[in-house]
């Protein structure tokens, strides 16, 4: 994809990347400590086609929790809204994405919302399929799609250092399973999750498919509706209420549109009606957040009046 750099970016990103020394890149995932926490990069695409960027918008990255997103869309899709909110919630937590914390006091034990772990493991778990490779594919396939691009694939590197170090996820799963939300083995799914969580894109790739979501499911530029409407508002609302872990709030009222991070550093924004935002900024905040993106978009929606609210 050609993608037009742009001095008002530009400037916005130098002003942003100052914040990067305030942050730390995701290190406990050995794997993911190899980045460059100064880096910083925003591609912007919108429905007519054109792309405007700033920084190495080249540069790839893993999706991480920015995943849920997607696995909830195609979820949605396979099972339906019933059958999907059976299993997990829709409230925000205010606790840290990997907290088992609200698992323990609810009765029946049921994620709160699928953008925090447990309830990502849930609706991973609930990808249709009929082998851990056969839903990855799928999964996959429909990222392709959305972004455009049949060549996007996974880090095998950070899939494996995710695997490796994936304890917590192990103790969510197997919490999960005992309360019969789950019913595969822990091993699968966890195979399943840090593949989904290690594919990698770059920001026009992120950008692409956040404007997909903001177009309500509607890849303008190919004409086709890639996921239902409802789906996209579902999901988009996800992104405003808990997409930014448990700093959604205060990003909701510093910069109010529908966007969801990954601790690798990536975030993408879906302006309604109007583009799509990528942006990777590896040194995160005390809640895994990009520190610099976090900024940079702040400063966008404050320049552009960008905010739903």
């Amino acid at each position: 994809m050609l993608c037009e750099t742009n001095k008002e970016l530009d400037e916005l990103v130098e002003e942003a990347r100052k914040y990067t020394k305030d942050g730390q890149v995701a290190d406990y995932i050995p794997a993911l400590g190899k980045a460059d926490p100064y880096d910083l990069s925003i591609a912007i695409n919108y429905p007519d086609g054109r792309c405007v960027s700033a920084g190495d918008v080249q540069k790839r990255f893993t999706l991480q929790s920015t995943s849920k997103v997607i696995s909830l869309a195609l979820v949605l899709m396979d099972r339906g809204y019933d059958e999907v909110f059976e299993h997990v919630g829709m409230e925000p937590t205010g606790d840290p994405f990997n907290s088992i914390a609200k698992l323990e006091k609810m009765t029946p034990a049921k994620p709160l919302n699928p953008m925090i772990n447990a309830g990502a493991l849930v609706v991973t778990h609930m990808i249709k399929g009929n082998s851990v490779q056969e839903r990855f594919d799928r999964l996959l396939s429909f990222i392709q799609q959305l972004a455009n691009d049949a060549s996007i694939g996974f880090s095998e590197e950070i899939a494996q250092s995710e695997l490796e170090t994936a304890d917590l996820n192990r103790a969510l799963c197997y919490f999960l399973k005992q309360h019969n939300r789950l019913n595969e083995e822990v091993e699968d799914l966890l195979n399943l999750y840090t593949k989904q969580c290690a594919i990698e894109m770059n920001c026009l790739h992120l950008a692409r498919i956040g404007m997909v979501f903001a177009m309500d499911g509607m890849d303008p530029i190919t004409s086709k509706q890639l996921m239902p409407k409802e789906v996209a508002r579902i999901c988009k609302t996800f992104m405003v209420t808990c997409g930014m872990y448990n700093a959604s709030g205060e990003f909701a009222i510093k910069v109010g549109i529908p966007a969801k991070s990954g601790v690798a550093g990536g975030i993408m924004g879906a302006v309604p009606g109007k583009f799509g935002i990528g942006i990777f900024g590896p040194a995160l905040d005390d809640k895994g957040n990009s520190i610099a993106g976090m900024k940079l978009l702040e400063m966008l929606s404050n320049d552009y009046q960008l905010s739903m609210f």
